[in-house]
This record gives C-alpha cells, sequence and structure tokens, in this order.
C-alpha cells in the first residue's frame, strides 16, 4: 500500500510537471521493440550471414544501426526496470531477477501518458503489479514459468492464448491505437527465450547454419541447440514485419520511431548474466522514415539508460533528474555526435548468487568481480541446455579450453580487463600487463566515481542460490512469485 500511494504521488506530481506540446500532432509515435535474450549480433543487419530476418534488417537499412550499444545488466527484468525508469539496476530495487519495480519509482511511460500519449504493452510483462497503472493498456503474454504472478494494482493485463513467442498481442494492441492521440508502444518478445521449440517456424535452420564463439565447443547437439535459438529470432522477425506492415498501411510509418533492442545476451555459458559483451551488448535500430536516414551507422556510446530520456525530449516533454542517461536523438541527425565517454553495468542474483560491476569506452572493458569465490555459473535455462550438458562432458574428459573452461572456475579473477579491438571475445585479461597499467587506472577511477555518484554498494547479506550450480535444478528455496527486495529484507 505504501508503495501505491508514493507512486500515486509520484504520477500526479509528473502530471504537473509535464510540458503540453503545442503541435500534439506532429509529435512522433514511439514503438520500443525488446527481444529477449537475444545476442546482439544475431541477425543479418549486424553481419550474421545465415539468421533469417529481413524485417530486423528492414529496420537497419531503413534507419539507423549502432554498433556500441550497451545494457546496464544482463538479466531479463532488472535490465527492463532499468530501461523503464532511466536508472540504474541497483537504484531500482528490481536489481535482481523477478523483483518487482516498487510502485514509487518514476518511469517514463506516465510522463508520456499524462503529456498526452496512449501508453500500451503487449507481450512479456515482467516488471511487478505497481506499474501497470502507467500504461493505458496491457496485453500480457502468460509466460507463468518466469514472470511475476498477476493481479494486485492497476490494469489487470489480457492473458491471451500463446504461440510461444510472446508478440501475437503486437498487431492488435497497436491496431487499437487511438486515431487522436500520438501512440507509445511497449512491445516485449518472448522470443528467443529458452525453452525453445522444435517447430517455431516452418522451415527451421541448420547445423550448418550455426556461427560459434571461441568459448562454446563445437558439437551436433551444440549446433542444434543453436538452431533452435535462431528459428525463434526469425519467429519473432515475422511480428516485427506485422508491425512496419500495420506502420505502412495507415500511412504512420513516416512519423513513428521504432526502436528495436534485446534486454540481454542469448542464454547460453558466457553470455546472459555476464558483464561481457556478449551480455550486455545489444542491437540498437532506429527507424524513423521522417527524420534518421536511410543506411546511417552510429558508432557513439549508447546506454539503455539513454532511451528514457530520448523519448520524453522527443514527446516534447520535461526530462527530470531522475533520469540519469543522456538524450540519444542528436545522433539521429549527426553521427558524429558522441554522447557517453563510459557505459556502466552490474550483475546481481539472477538464479545464483553473484555481483560485480563493468565500465567500458569505446575499446575497453574493466570488470570487478565483487565475489570472486564463486563461479561465473550461467542461468538455470542454460545449465538445462543440451550445450552446456555437453559442456559439463568435456569438462569431466578435460577437453575443454581455457576459455571454454571459465564458467566451471572458481575462485575467478577479481578483476579483468580486455582490449575490445584486439580482443573481441574478451579471453585476454590483461589487468597485470604493464602495457595496460594506465587504462586500468583510469578504468578502475571512472568505476569507482560511478558508485560513489550512485550510491552503490555490497548487500549486507548473499542471497541464496534457488537451483544448483552443475545442473540447473531447483532447490526447496525457490518460491513463485519471488518475493520482494523489501519482503526479503535486503
Amino acid at each position: 500500500m505504501k508503495y501505491l500511494l508514493m507512486g500515486l504521488s509520484a504520477f500526479l506530481l509528473l502530471a504537473c510537471q509535464t510540458i503540453p506540446p503545442t503541435e500534439a500532432d506532429a509529435r512522433p509515435n514511439l514503438i520500443l521493440i525488446i527481444a529477449d535474450d537475444m545476442a546482439w549480433d544475431d541477425c543479418g543487419a549486424y553481419g550474421h550471414p545465415h539468421i533469417r530476418t529481413p524485417n530486423i534488417d528492414r529496420l537497419a537499412k531503413e534507419g539507423m544501426r549502432f554498433k556500441q550499444a550497451f545494457l546496464t545488466t544482463s538479466s531479463c527484468s532488472p535490465s527492463r526496470s532499468s530501461i523503464i525508469t532511466g536508472t540504474y539496476p541497483h537504484q531500482t530495487d528490481a536489481e535482481q531477477l523477478h523483483w518487482p519495480l516498487p510502485g514509487d519509482r518514476i518511469t517514463f511511460v506516465e510522463q508520456l501518458k499524462a503529456g498526452g500519449y496512449w501508453t500500451a504493452a503487449a507481450g512479456k510483462w515482467h516488471l511487478g503489479d505497481a506499474v501497470r497503472d502507467r500504461f493505458d493498456f496491457i496485453a500480457a503474454e502468460n509466460t507463468a514459468g518466469f514472470v511475476l504472478q498477476s493481479g494486485n494494482g492497476g490494469n489487470e493485463p489480457v492473458q491471451t492464448e500463446s504461440d510461444g513467442s510472446g508478440c501475437q498481442q503486437w498487431l492488435p494492441t497497436l491496431q487499437q491505437r487511438p486515431a487522436d492521440q500520438p501512440f507509445f508502444l511497449w512491445l516485449a518478445a518472448v522470443d528467443p527465450h529458452r525453452p525453445y521449440q522444435d517447430s517455431a517456424i516452418a522451415k527451421p535452420h541448420t547445423q550448418a547454419d550455426v556461427i560459434l564463439p571461441p568459448y562454446i565447443p563445437d558439437s551436433e547437439s551444440v549446433r542444434k541447440d543453436f538452431a533452435l535459438y535462431y528459428d525463434e529470432i526469425h519467429r519473432m522477425d515475422d511480428y516485427i514485419g506485422q508491425i512496419l506492415e500495420e506502420l505502412d498501411k495507415t500511412g504512420q510509418a513516416e512519423n513513428t520511431l521504432v526502436l528495436f533492442i534485446s534486454d540481454n545476451g542469448r542464454a547460453f555459458p558466457r553470455e546472459k548474466t555476464t558483464l561481457y559483451d556478449g551480455g550486455i551488448k545489444t542491437p540498437w535500430l532506429v527507424r524513423w522514415p521522417k527524420e534518421v536516414k536511410a543506411g546511417a551507422v552510429s558508432n557513439a556510446l549508447v546506454s539503455s539508460l539513454d532511451i528514457a530520456p530520448t523519448f520524453l525530449e522527443l514527446a516534447g516533454l520535461k526530462v527530470g533528474s531522475n533520469f540519469l542517461g543522456k538524450d540519444f536523438s542528436k545522433i539521429l541527425w549527426d553521427t558524429s555526435v558522441a554522447i557517453n565517454e563510459y557505459i556502466f553495468a552490474e550483475d546481481h542474483w539472477h538464479d545464483f548468487e553473484d555481483y560485480g560491476r563493468a565500465v567500458r569506452n569505446q575499446r575497453y572493458k574493466l570488470i570487478h568481480n565483487y565475489y570472486p569465490d564463486l563461479a561465473n555459473t550461467p542461468p538455470a535455462d542454460a545449465l538445462r541446455s543440451p550445450t552446456f550438458q555437453y559442456m559439463r562432458e568435456q569438462q569431466a574428459m578435460e577437453s575443454l579450453n581455457p576459455a571454454q573452461q571459465a564458467c566451471f572456475l572458481a575462485p575467478r579473477a577479481e578483476e579483468e580487463l580486455y582490449d575490445l579491438q584486439q580482443d573481441p571475445h574478451e579471453l585476454q585479461n590483461r589487468i597485470n600487463d604493464p602495457n595496460y597499467a594506465d587504462i586500468a587506472q583510469e578504468l578502475r577511477q571512472a568505476l569507482l566515481d560511478f558508485r560513489a555518484r550512485t550510491l552503490d554498494s555490497l548487500p549486507t547479506r548473499r542471497t541464496p542460490d534457488e537451483f544448483t550450480r552443475d545442473t540447473g535444478q531447483p532447490l526447496p528455496v525457490r518460491k513463485r512469485p519471488r518475493p520482494s527486495k523489501a519482503e526479503m529484507g535486503l
């Protein structure tokens, strides 16, 4: 009740602070499309030669592709809570997986709503109950296996039958938009989240289509696992095509900004739930035909923290100091613009306990592991995957290379430093290399300043694992819906 009252107070305050635009009809419609557990380069737009993503590729062809885009964390619900509030995960009180976003948090959505936008969400809902009232309409995917229980507060979501994609309500939601208002849509896929389906698409990808990073061993079972993951990306791509077709058909494409991202990296070892680029780097494609030059490319560092202030600026609304990101819209008109010197990311409990921080610039990344005694264990669904089962077998036979062994090892390095230009897969830790001493100190200081500036500190106690770290099977401590941070006393 406290959170709901505080949330209402915040909403009324924001309604008073918004600046009504003088030309409402001229404001762009805004659509945010969020893939679930998709690697940044697993589409044709970012160079994958085999994954069939014609509509994602169309966004890049007709808009702008960002080459250096990052998330604040590589975990599903914390990433979404960070995006919608424009704050870092540790500031949301929803930094652990499945923790609901408290109702006293200000989001950019209620500002858009108070400023005259029709706001709707369709697909995966992973934000808890207290912020549902920020949207005029919600059509939530029934993902009972991993999302929070629906119920109290705000608008009750419309639960629907599903093909597993999380995208079936996207188009119906877009089609019910009011004719006399600009709109904002939060379209969240479940694809390509595990478990993968054998018959997700009519023409499946093959093992020959698969491209493996060096930290994943090659085998038939691994390639089958990746191919099924590719299939779900293609299924989501079809739904993106439906949205683009509707915008074209209704004449709204020109003044509708579509931003496509992922919430975190793919659910494979050394990717999702890690601070490597495989976990925190994201596709970032912006199509806005009226304003963005087709085929443009930006090398600017952008963070998912930057989405909230950018959308508010484009809507002609006041951006409060609670939003910590930067407006990236300047880049849309001038690709030489740079807005961030560094991006920051964090790692918290996700099935298993962990705590880490990362800072990255255009070339270098520093990772600080605050619990180095713990292995860098993949998420539980990845542990149960054919890929990790094969890796466990090969680890027992001592057949994995050092990069492939990394997720089994404990203790691990407290600090890691990577030269992404020379080492894009982050395999060579340079923290003790004297040639990198100056950059290590620069990034170390930047991380210290970030933690002080955002009041970031270690928890008073560790959170127990909910699964076994070898097989990913649930432990008795696991409970759904998962208690909030306040309920857990953390």
